[in-house]
């Protein structure tokens, strides 16, 4: 039986004055933020094609704006590898979460979109997100079943 964990604090939300934290609100390498093992958060993998912007849209629209969903949201589209994404721009006009297109290392906090940037393949461990090379031929490409096995394989129950 799995015990239900509480959501961390958001990134913009100051800490609390017994608990003094050092928090950097742009995620990634750098961030100071101390997520213990008892903070653990959902983290919402989703996939689509090219064709995906209206679905994306519909999702973060439907969403409660008054509330924070006290998980996180990574965003893999499967684009051409020359094609410029607009996901980011799209996402961050119907959330009032951070939305980021991903950068290498980046960790994941609650209460924000991260979006995988064009021709890169991205896979979730130990919190954060790494974005590695393409290596298989154009046509073959799979990054959403890549991320998804990534992020199951690291959110997995210990045995």
């Amino acid at each position: 039986m799995t015990e239900k964990k509480k959501p961390t604090t958001p990134p913009e939300t100051p800490p609390r004055e017994k608990e003094p934290v050092t928090i950097n609100t742009e995620p990634g390498p750098e961030t100071t933020e101390d997520i213990s093992q008892k903070d653990v958060f959902p983290i919402v993998g989703i996939g689509a094609s090219a064709g995906g912007l209206a679905a994306f849209e519909a999702f973060f629209s439907a969403m409660p704006a008054e509330t924070d969903p006290g998980m996180a949201f990574v965003l893999v589209q499967h684009l051409a590898p020359d094609h410029k994404s607009i996901l980011t721009e799209l996402v961050k006009r119907y959330t009032r979460m951070r939305v980021y297109e991903v950068e290498d290392g980046m960790k994941v906090l609650p209460n924000c979109a991260y979006i995988i940037p064009p021709n890169r393949d991205m896979a979730f461990l130990n919190g954060s997100l790494q974005l590695l090379e393409q290596t298989s031929p154009r046509g073959q490409r799979l990054p959403i079943d890549f991320f998804f096995r990534s992020l199951a394989q690291d959110q997995r129950e210990p045995p």
